[in-house]
C-alpha cells in the first residue's frame, strides 16, 4: 500500500462520518478504559473502520486514474469541437481591438481572447474556457481570417 494523498482524501471525504464516528469512540475509550484493553479496543476499530470501507488505496487509485482518462478524453474531444468551429465559424467571426491593447475573436460558439504576438490564445467553447492555446495551426488560421474580414 502506498501513500497517496489524493487517495486517502478521497477516502475521507466519501466515509467522514464513519471516520468521525471512530475517532470519538477511540477518545472515548481512552479515556474511559485504563488498561491494555484499550489498545486492543483502538487496534479493533480501526481495523473495522478499513474494513467496512470496502474499498483498499489503491482501489481508490485505480478509480482515480479511470476518472483522470475520462477527463482527459472529454477535454481532447471538446478541443476538438472547438478546432471544427473554427474552421466552420471563421467568416463569421467578429475582430475586436481592446482598450487595453488585446483583442478579442467572437462567433455563435467560440470566443478567443489574446495579445498580439504573444504566441497564445484563451479559449472558450460554448462558454466554457478550454485554457491558453498556442497559436499554431487551425488556431493561427482562425485568428488571421478573423482579422483579415475585420479590415
Amino acid at each position: 500500500m502506498s501513500f497517496n494523498s489524493e487517495a486517502w482524501i478521497q477516502f475521507l471525504q466519501d466515509r467522514w462520518l464513519i471516520v468521525a464516528v471512530a475517532i470519538v469512540a477511540i477518545f472515548v475509550i481512552m479515556n474511559l478504559v485504563k488498561t491494555v484493553l484499550k489498545w486492543v479496543l483502538v487496534i479493533a476499530i480501526i481495523i473495522g473502520i478499513v474494513a467496512y470501507a470496502g474499498y483498499s488505496i489503491d482501489d481508490i487509485q485505480a478509480l482515480g486514474t479511470k476518472v483522470s482518462e475520462v477527463s482527459d478524453a472529454a477535454a481532447q474531444e471538446a478541443k476538438d469541437q472547438a478546432i471544427k468551429a473554427m474552421a466552420g465559424e471563421a467568416s463569421q467571426a467578429v475582430y475586436v481591438n481592446n482598450p487595453d491593447g488585446s483583442y478579442s475573436i467572437t462567433t455563435t460558439n467560440l470566443a478567443l481572447t489574446g495579445i498580439p504576438n504573444s504566441g497564445e490564445v484563451t479559449v472558450k467553447f460554448r462558454g466554457i474556457s478550454l485554457g491558453t492555446w498556442d497559436m499554431e495551426g487551425a488556431v493561427r488560421d482562425f485568428v488571421l481570417q478573423a482579422r483579415a474580414s475585420k479590415k
